[in-house]
């Protein structure tokens, strides 16, 4: 008999790149059940839906302040929601996505037991903010201290989110990066001028007006497209109207996830310079980084210690000095069509190695220990 797993997840799991990687890697091997928001990813044996409205960072401001985290998270609309959904189910093995879903797979008692896979630093999140440090961060540091520690295997996104985990928790978390499924496609011809693009989610704090500023600063000729998330509406509104007084500068809506490496595959580099306003920023080795070697582009980032150790490892990108525009811009004035043309063969070079084929693997091994009993 088929064992059955339930991967949990409080986001839209069918416009979840790194949830629906779990999906296609386990619907073959499990009875998988989804739990999320959005509708039913594709080929699972039955999805739970949650209400759009229940957002699960919506915790009790009162009782965060007041340190009575055990009710906080049991009052919390979304996981009311979900317990309620999955009451009186039983599965054999739960895979619970981020600190928030952790306890909740616990709760289920799963016959063999539970995987966590983190996808950041949960304490550090938005360190940036005081009120995050004074208030949420305590209360992510208690579900890591008292749930995420109780996981049978935990598996995160970088190693030096996996090293924060174990220095501060004790967690011993292997890592899956954010890789992106393999492409096969050459790469295209270069664009003249230089067709930069950059793709992710809109958020101020990520400084996406660093590159046009680059733009403005570079001696070499380049055009710049932007395909953004409206995470932060306001911000997305002001980057939308400089892209308007400016021909080279083009703000473009998301794509669906099944369509965004073809759709970048028609630029030359992939751009991007994440300033480290938090832990989970400085080590950063995100999805977007893969998507742009499956599409076959160079890449230029900013020194994350992440990013620039894999770029400068396996050849595919160059790497600035720094976080600025200034930064930025002197690494465009290096870039000549002879050197874009090898990044960019380079990526293809190294696009079956850095594909997502080589890291769900980690998941499959550790979730197979599960259900084996180990």
């Amino acid at each position: 008999m088929t064992q059955s797993l339930l991967i949990l997840s409080f986001s839209d799991i069918s416009a979840d790149a790194r949830v629906l990687k779990q999906v296609a890697a386990f619907r073959d091997r499990y009875e998988v059940t989804t739990c999320g928001y959005g509708p039913a990813p594709e080929g699972v044996a039955d999805h739970v839906q949650l209400p759009s409205d229940q957002e699960v960072w919506r915790y009790s401001r009162a009782l965060l302040m007041l340190r009575q985290y055990a009710r906080a998270y049991r009052q919390n609309g979304a996981v009311r929601a979900a317990s309620a959904a999955l009451d009186g189910r039983r599965f054999d093995v739960v895979l619970a996505n981020d600190v928030d879903a952790v306890p909740l797979a616990l709760s289920l008692e799963p016959r063999l037991g539970v995987h966590a896979d983190l996808h950041e630093f949960a304490p550090a999140q938005k360190s940036e903010l005081l009120r995050w440090r004074l208030f949420v961060a305590p209360f992510m540091a208690w579900i890591c201290r008292t749930s995420v520690t109780r996981a049978t295997s935990v598996t995160t996104v970088a190693h030096g989110i996996a090293r924060e985990y174990r220095r501060r928790f004790g967690i011993a978390a292997g890592v899956v990066t954010n890789a992106t499924p393999f492409a096969d496609q050459p790469p295209t011809e270069l664009h003249e001028p230089l067709a930069l693009v950059h793709s992710g989610a809109c958020f101020r704090n990520r400084h996406l007006d660093i590159m046009l500023d680059a733009l403005e600063l570079t001696s070499r000729p380049a055009t710049l497209d932007l395909y953004l998330t409206p995470n932060d509406p306001a911000y997305l509104a002001e980057l939308v109207e400089r892209a308007r007084t400016r021909p080279h500068v083009r703000v473009h809506d998301p794509v669906p996830y099944r369509e965004l490496v073809r759709t970048l595959h028609d630029y030359d580099v992939g751009v991007f310079v994440l300033p480290p306003v938090n832990v989970n920023y400085r080590w950063a080795l995100p999805n977007k980084l893969f998507d742009f070697v499956q599409a076959r582009l160079g890449v230029v980032v900013g020194p994350s210690p992440e990013m620039a150790e894999l770029v400068r490892q396996e050849g595919f990108g160059v790497v600035a000095d720094d976080f600025t525009a200034a930064g930025l811009a002197r690494v465009l004035d290096t870039l000549t069509p002879e050197s874009v043309e090898a990044l960019k063969q380079r990526s293809d070079e190294v696009a079956a190695p850095l594909s997502s084929e080589t890291q769900v693997a980690i998941w499959v091994a550790a979730v197979d220990r599960i259900a084996a009993g180990g």
